[in-house]
């Protein structure tokens, strides 16, 4: 582990030696998580950020965290083993500052799991633009299903993964491999601390304008990974580092062509595509939504039926059938088994009500492949109901005009006359220069040129009166954004209940 160079030096070795850990911004599912993980094992755990909101703060106060609201200056600086400071944490926070005026040790969660876990463990890392919170729950699921304790940490929340981090005895980690950075004074990929031994990437696009000014930098982020993906564990046992990836994308076929990691790689696919590099696994998806049928070229391998449809989740289904049958040696039953029984990711294609046979869907999808694969999925598994889409611009890519076109195209091809879409304006666009701002108006004028039905969201009490009078019995609702869309999806359940 990398303290700050201001920082003093760590000389604990075992996480037991701890006994007092400081976590600025613990108010995130993660690093609550965290805390809360912390806490269990006998540290004293205090932890500050500027508010904490249900159900975080209900986590904290159960698992009898300290908690500090605001930022600032701590008595117990000068004595704490250690503090751990979160990736939303700004250079110019007060409390960082004193932090690193302190001269006690500052970690980042990467370098702390890195420093106190990773090195000494089997790491499985899902990392890629798309599919990564799904693929690793429902890696985390199969493993608890087939009697495996992984330890893990996702971000995100599944029914049946019911915390977000956890770490067991066992050797084997799994984790969601994020592209983003790590903390402000390590400005690279989280997943460059994961220590990966195998690694499943799911897919390579250009996201984060925030940090990432080209698609080259981030197929720069996605290269050092690779190279960090180790040929043995650490315990230099004979499990080789693998590489499962989806060869279906060309800035993937890139980064293989040029031989960054040499050891074992699989590719996987849809059975009907047509990508230059044909997939050595391939899986078929049967008109009935969320069953599949995997192949290892022309050679039926198995079908399932599964909770989750759509294509992504196929691919994400069979990646996950991939790494366990082939690099892990699970049996196959039981991967199986694990693979119909889970029940999905909240926010992703999430069921949130059913009123009056009118079905509302809460998504996280934001990207334009995201939206893509997510109209294409309510299609299959509602093709003769109409589509309600409310679509938010709220992530720093999509506030941007970088995709203006890509939206434009996604939804035409995506939408039917007889469907409807609401648009929001883009969330705060003050920091972005006006010339490089998305603009609603222009993809409005796009759509109804191509006869798309779409409406600006001017006031989301009166869109949620509006789209609760427009829903009909068999309708579809979906809310897409990944932020809170201003409390709209609630709403409209709410108008909807009322009618």
């Amino acid at each position: 582990m990398k303290p700050l160079s201001s920082s003093a030096s760590i000389h604990i070795k075992d996480l037991h030696q701890l006994k007092h850990v400081h976590i600025i911004g613990v108010g995130g599912t993660l690093m609550g998580n965290f805390a809360s993980f912390l806490k269990s094992q006998g540290i004293r755990v205090t932890g500050s950020d500027l508010k904490i909101y249900p159900p975080m703060c209900d986590v904290l106060k159960a698992a009898d965290v300290e908690i500090f609201e605001g930022y600032s200056a701590r008595d117990f600086f000068s004595t704490v083993d250690l503090i751990v400071v979160g990736n939303v944490i700004r250079k110019d926070n007060p409390e960082a500052q004193a932090a690193l005026a302190s001269e006690r040790p500052c970690v980042s969660l990467p370098e702390f799991m890195e420093y106190f876990w990773l090195e000494k463990r089997k790491n499985i890392v899902i990392a890629g633009t798309h599919g990564k919170t799904t693929t690793t729950s429902l890696m985390i699921h199969v493993l608890k299903n087939a009697g495996v304790k992984p330890s893990y940490f996702v971000g995100g929340v599944a029914p049946q993964v019911p915390k977000s981090f956890h770490v067991d005895e066992g050797e084997l980690f799994v984790l969601e491999g994020d592209e983003y950075d790590t903390v402000f004074w390590d400005k690279v990929p989280k997943f460059f601390h994961y220590c990966p031994n195998d690694v499943i990437l799911t897919s390579i696009e250009f996201d984060h304008a925030d940090i990432y000014n080209s698609l080259e930098d981030v197929k720069n982020a996605f290269r050092g990974l690779l190279r960090r993906i180790r040929s043995n564990s650490a315990q230099n046992d004979s499990h080789e580092g693998h590489l499962i990836a989806y060869a279906e994308s060309e800035n993937i076929q890139e980064l293989l062509k040029e031989n960054i990691f040499k050891g074992s790689v699989i590719t996987y696919g849809l059975k009907d595509s047509t990508a230059n590099l044909k997939a050595d696994y391939q899986v078929e998806l049967k008109d009935e939504p969320g069953r599949y049928v995997f192949y290892k070229g022309d050679s039926k391998l198995t079908e399932i039926q599964m909770q989750l449809f759509g294509r992504h989740n196929a691919l994400n289904a069979l990646s996950v059938y991939l790494e366990y049958k082939y690099n892990l040696q699970l049996d196959e039953d039981k991967i199986l088994e694990g693979l119909r029984t889970f029940k999905g990711v909240k926010r992703r294609l999430e069921m949130v009500a059913n009123v009056n046979d009118i079905q509302v869907l809460d998504d996280f999808a934001h990207h334009p492949t995201a939206v893509k694969e997510t109209l294409f999925a309510l299609k299959q598994k509602y093709p003769t109901s109409r589509l309600l889409i409310a679509f938010e611009p709220r992530s720093a890519t999509s506030r941007r005009k970088i995709f203006q076109k890509e939206y434009a195209q996604v939804f035409e091809e995506g939408l039917r006359p007889e469907d409807r879409l609401w648009l929001a304006k883009p969330y705060d666009q003050s920091l972005i220069s006006e010339e490089n701002r998305f603009s609603t108006d222009e993809l409005v004028n796009s759509l109804r040129n191509k006869n798309i039905n779409v409406s600006i969201i001017q006031s989301i009490q009166q869109t949620a009166q509006d789209i609760a009078a427009f829903a009909e019995p068999g309708d579809v609702i979906a809310f897409l954004s990944n932020g809170s869309f201003d409390g709209l999806m609630p709403l409209v359940v709410e108008k909807l209940s009322g009618r």
